[in-house]
């Protein structure tokens, strides 16, 4: 930066009576300038840039994030760190890796979607390479599918020549029409390229409510027959997931061709969240805001949430959705 305004304080039209050593400095300085700016390692410190060949994820950092600030998710933990790492090492994937989260709401699976895209692009979803789509804000109107369609294609193909390493998340999938999402098919098939473009490195993510009920009954019926939650593994539930999202018409999955062809990577359930875990949340919600926890409030903030089943009162029915609202009531005497 100082060599930079040196340059132009040397070119400044104050300077027009130059002696001819001055000028060969100032070219001087233009010259390493422009060699310094040739250099992605020094032009990408000022710019974002996307991740090259060379460049690896920070599965540290995801790690942490998925041991620090996701609650009772061993299921999703696991499936996550592992898919991604494998993933972002393979030097020659055949295809984009392909994530469906389920569950209900407050579950974690923005944050699941966030952390991974924070693991590829520093910037996370601020990046210019992540892009996230939102069924009832983007694709309104069931009359508009075929422009949804085409606008949906172009947008991700133009991306993706942009940046190999795009990360595309599609959040409230149980809300899409049917068969929009069919449209990105040839874009998560096992093809090297299409048009020129190959789609290998991206990431694709739904985030969905759809098998909900599903996950939770599972986890019912495992808590009733006195099993550990940790005891679920996904080999219990990813079969039967993919199969009700499948025959779902509220999945936006709905008959898909991504099911049928087996395009979609991992089917990754959201467990309910217990009492317990509900004050995991508040916790972190507490020392994110710098203040010191007090475990009275945190007692206060979980009783005034509502649980299920009606008898048993097990899982919260928002997870952690209200936390942060709910505190807010209380931030004065943290």
């Amino acid at each position: 930066m100082q060599l930079l305004l040196g340059l132009l304080w040397l070119l400044a039209p104050g300077s027009a009576a130059l002696e001819p050593i001055s000028l060969s400095i100032a070219i001087g300085a233009a010259s390493v300038l422009t060699g310094y700016l040739s250099y992605p390692s020094f032009y990408c410190g000022f710019v974002e840039c996307c991740p090259g060949a060379a460049d690896r994820p920070n599965t540290t950092a995801l790690k942490e994030d998925l041991d620090n600030k996701l609650f009772g998710q061993h299921l999703a933990k696991d499936v996550i760190l592992k898919a991604v790492t494998g993933f972002r090492n393979n030097p020659n994937p055949k295809k984009p890796l392909v994530l469906s989260l389920h569950g209900w709401g407050g579950t974690g699976k923005n944050f699941v979607s966030q952390f991974i895209a924070k693991s590829i692009h520093k910037a996370g979803q601020k990046s210019k390479f992540v892009h996230l789509f939102i069924a009832t804000l983007h694709f309104p109107h069931e009359h508009q599918i075929q422009l949804y369609k085409d606008q949906l294609q172009t947008w991700i193909r133009g991306n993706v020549s942009a940046c190999a390493r795009s990360v595309f998340v599609f959040d409230e999938m149980d809300k899409l029409h049917p068969g929009l999402i069919d449209a990105i098919k040839p874009f998560l098939d096992y093809y090297e390229q299409i048009d020129g473009v190959s789609y290998r490195r991206a990431i694709f993510i739904f985030l969905s409510n759809a098998g909900g009920d599903l996950i939770n009954k599972a986890a019912l019926d495992f808590w009733r027959s006195g099993k550990d939650r940790k005891q679920i593994q996904l080999k219990d539930l990813e079969p039967l997931l993919s199969v009700a999202v499948f025959n779902n018409k509220n999945s936006g999955l709905w008959h898909s061709s991504l099911i049928d062809r087996n395009l979609i990577d991992y089917f990754v359930p959201f467990l309910p969240l217990e009492y317990k875990h509900l004050k995991m949340c508040i916790r972190a919600e507490i020392e994110s805001g710098g203040k010191k926890i007090n475990e009275a409030i945190v007692d206060e903030v979980a009783n005034e949430m509502t649980f299920f089943p009606k008898d048993e009162k097990i899982y919260s029915d928002k997870g952690c959705k209200l936390v942060q609202q709910k505190l807010l009531y209380y931030w004065e005497r943290l």
